[in-house]
This record gives C-alpha cells, sequence and structure tokens, in this order.
C-alpha cells in the first residue's frame, strides 16, 4: 500500500487529462476517506474525536478510552468506570459508547442503568439523536427503529 501512495505522490499528474486528474483525485479522497472511517470505527477515542471535534482530550480519556476499546473487542466481558464528576465519564460511558458499540455490532442490546430512570432515557435520546446525525451516518450504516 505505501508503495501506491509514494507512486501516486511522485506522479507527475500535471501531464494527465483533466478528467483522469478528477477521477484520481475523487479516488484518492475516497480511499482516505475509506481509511478514516476504518479508525473511527475500530478505536473509541478516534470516534470520540470525530463526533466531537472540540473535545480536548486528557491522559484519563486515553485510559478510559483503552478499555472501551478492550470492551468491544472482547479482551475484557465488563467494566466499571468510577471517576471523579465533570471528568467525562458519563459523555463516554452513557452516550458516546453505546452509540460506538451499536455502530459496530447493530444487533447489540444495551442495558442503561442510572439513578433516576429520567437520567437514563435523557441518555438514551442523546445517543439516538447522535446516531441520527450525518456524522454518524457516514461512518455507520447503523439505523435505530
Amino acid at each position: 500500500m505505501h508503495d501506491i501512495k509514494n507512486i501516486i505522490k511522485n506522479l507527475n499528474v500535471s501531464n494527465l487529462p483533466p478528467e483522469t486528474r478528477r477521477e484520481l483525485k475523487k479516488y484518492l479522497v475516497q480511499k482516505d476517506l475509506k481509511s478514516k472511517h476504518s479508525l473511527i470505527k475500530s478505536n473509541f477515542m478516534h470516534f470520540v474525536k470525530h463526533m466531537w471535534p472540540d473535545f480536548i482530550e486528557g491522559e484519563h480519556h486515553k485510559i478510559i478510552s483503552e478499555k472501551f476499546n478492550n470492551l468491544k473487542s472482547g479482551k475484557i466481558k465488563r467494566l466499571i468506570v468510577n471517576m471523579p464528576p465533570r471528568h467525562t465519564k458519563s459523555e463516554f460511558a452513557s452516550f458516546l459508547l453505546p452509540a460506538w458499540m451499536i455502530g459496530n455490532r447493530p444487533k447489540l442490546k444495551i442495558i442503561q442503568a442510572t439513578h433516576t430512570a429520567e437520567l437514563a432515557v435523557r441518555f438514551g435520546r442523546k445517543a439516538k439523536h447522535l446516531m441520527d446525525s450525518e456524522e454518524y451516518k457516514d461512518v455507520f450504516p447503523t439505523r435505530l427503529q
């Protein structure tokens, strides 16, 4: 793959006909997008940054993201997240993680447990709203009914 990139990089496209240049550019953009989408699907932090462009990553986010990646891959079966308030625990575990997991495994069933039913419903709606967004639909074909 890297050989192809080097060949294209060193290719003098100015000698190509305009239609061929357009097709080549279109192909490269699609290839880059496909690669980006693959990263978003496989890595929770890439998903977070795609869906939340203003997100500022901290060390604790890297740790929890790796745990979520392990949860998705099946390396771990259960995970308890204990973090102080205002450290994105709820945003990650109750909103972004369910959307990412369902995007990867559409038949997955998720139970949302919180101290009040209203909070669980709110997180569920927030996840559904995210999954209805164009940014999400660009990456995941999953649609909720």
